[in-house]
Parts: structure tokens; sequence; C-alpha cells
């Protein structure tokens, strides 16, 4: 008997119901998305301050300090970016390191780095032999135009452009090379 006494909800006022709370959602998912397009927009327009060359993402950053403390107790670390992928992995199997005897990095070390290195290097073309040296590594070249390199390149050349060199911070330049 209690419902037959309650009316029944017109077919005009559900409509309405339904209106409002579909503009309700379509407002907050708008207002939602320019707070998103703001704090994007703004991340983009100051990325973070870093040495590398590429923004390197928190699951490499591991093998990046693996890489740079292994790397720089002898000389420079470099950036994967100038050499292909080829180099990097002759260059982390075998114990003769341009010269010297090394012990090449074994287990999740060597896994870490060689992740970072091989995201962040370059491809070698077909035609191209694996360069080994700086001076025979066109992505060396490329990202160093209108330099007038020395026939023998040296570790210490970075620093005399690259002042943050010594600490993975190639993005700083000297005045010089600032322009």
């Amino acid at each position: 008997m209690s419902n037959l006494l309650k009316p029944k909800p017109s077919h005009k006022k559900l409509k309405r119901q339904l209106l409002i709370v579909m503009l309700i959602i379509f407002g907050w998912s708008v207002a939602i998305g320019f707070i998103l397009g703001l704090a994007t927009n703004t991340q983009a327009a100051n990325p973070p301050a870093i040495g590398t060359v590429d923004v390197v993402p928190a699951n490499y950053q591991l093998g990046q300090e693996i890489f740079v403390e292994n790397c720089s107790t002898c000389h420079l670390a470099l950036p994967p970016q100038i050499f292909p992928t080829q180099t990097w992995k002759h260059i982390l199997e075998d114990s003769q390191h341009y010269g010297a005897r090394i012990t090449p990095l074994i287990g999740i070390e060597r896994t870490l780095v060689w992740k970072y290195v091989s995201t962040f290097s370059r491809v070698k073309l077909q035609s191209e032999n694996i360069p080994y040296r700086l001076s025979r590594s066109r992505y060396f070249k490329a990202l160093h135009p209108g330099v007038e390199l020395p026939n023998n390149i040296k570790m210490g050349s970075c620093v005399s452009c690259h002042p943050g060199a010594n600490e993975y911070n190639f993005r700083k330049l000297t005045a010089e090379w600032e322009k």
C-alpha cells in the first residue's frame, strides 16, 4: 500500500537530474584536465637540471650511477649518446679496455649498466664500422658541429669546453660555446 502513495518521478524531472549530473561530471573533468595541463606545461618549461644529454627516467638512474662510478675511476665517463650500442656492448664485455686490463662488470650491475647504455646510445648504420674512438664516432662529430676537433682527442679535451664534465655534466659549456 505504501507503493501506491509514493508519487512516481516524472520523466522530465528524471531527465533534468541526469543532465545536471552529466554537467557536473563534465565540469569536473574539464577542471581536472586544465589543472593537469598546467602542471605538465610547468614541468616542460622547467626541465630538471641534469648533467647528461637526455633526461634519465628513474628506472635507468641506478644503471647510470654504476656506469659513471665505474668509468670515472680512470677517465671521464662519456655519455652513451656518443657511441652506437655495438660499441658499448664491446666495451662492457671486453677485459682489454684501450690498452688497460679491467675487470668487466658482472651480474646485476652489468645488466643495469647495459640497460642504461643500450637505451641511450645510438644506432649504427649498416655500412658503418663500429667506432671505438671518439674521433671515429659520427655521433660525437654531430654533437659537436662547428668544433675544430684535434686529431688526437683526449679526455682532458672535454673539460676545456665542458667545465662540468668531471661531474658528468656535459650541458654546461664555457662562455665561448654558450652562444
